[in-house]
């Protein structure tokens, strides 16, 4: 977890998230067992705001730089605003069901 923590700690600090997934998807490649060598991140940011989406990941790979020289193979960058975050979970979250337990029968 050394290449993941790593790559948690320079987005937190250079973009100051209001949301952050690193998540290690080198388990679904054909790599050894333990590999760090792919990774999905998901970002809110305000500092975004107004950046293309060219842009929003020219950022984060110049900020991981050295690791995607040395270390990454892949990266899956999903970039978002506070305002795209929002309008993303509106449209593709449900509601859970209401509850019809033993005491409302």
């Amino acid at each position: 977890m050394i290449i993941e923590n790593t790559i948690e700690e320079k987005l937190l600090s250079h973009f100051k998230p209001l949301h952050l997934d690193v998540i290690n998807e080198s388990n679904q490649h054909n790599v050894p067992p333990g590999s760090e060598s792919h990774f999905k991140v998901i970002i809110v940011s305000n500092s975004f705001d107004g950046e293309r989406l060219i842009k929003r990941h020219r950022a984060i790979n110049a900020v991981l730089a050295t690791e995607l020289a040395e270390h990454i193979h892949a990266l899956a960058l999903h970039t978002y605003t506070e305002k795209e975050w929002h309008d993303y979970y509106e449209k593709n979250t449900r509601l859970s069901p209401q509850c019809l337990g033993a005491s409302k029968g």
